[in-house]
């Protein structure tokens, strides 16, 4: 079973932001806009959208496309990658105390977030070529 897992994430290029100081909503506002798209249409939607969460999420998908070429060896544009899942996690939430009216203290929480982005090539003759590379490679080592 674990082998099998090992295998089939061979073929998927994985990036991954931690503790993200952004809340999760907001995150997600704008991880549904590039969810399923191209790399190259996603980078430029993500260029030019004006909220503050795009900026990691670009850095995060620059990180994803620099993964797949140390991994595979081949150029991204030559590839075809779409972003086949982008998930926007909770993180750690850090507490404030607000002052408030009449001696009264509210609780600020402000809260962070974990993205996972998995990349993956919708050419599949592109899929066989890498994995059959990634197997010689294996075997002379």
């Amino acid at each position: 079973m674990a082998q099998q897992i090992k295998e089939d994430r061979k073929n998927l290029y994985i990036a991954s932001l931690r503790n993200c100081p952004t809340s999760p909503r907001k995150m997600r506002l704008v991880a549904d806009l590039v969810r399923g798209m191209d790399v190259a249409k996603a980078s430029a939607v993500l260029q030019f959208t004006k909220k503050h969460a795009a900026k990691d999420l670009d850095k995060l998908l620059r990180s994803a496309i620099s993964n797949f070429e140390q991994k595979t060896g081949e150029r991204w544009e030559e590839a075809d990658l779409i972003i086949k899942e982008i998930s926007v996690d909770g993180g750690r939430v850090l507490k404030r105390i607000q002052p408030a009216p009449q001696g009264r203290a509210f609780r600020i929480r402000k809260r962070s977030n974990h993205v996972t982005m998995i990349l993956d090539s919708v050419n599949p003759d592109f899929r066989e070529r890498v994995s059959n590379k990634v197997e010689t490679t294996e075997t002379e080592a």
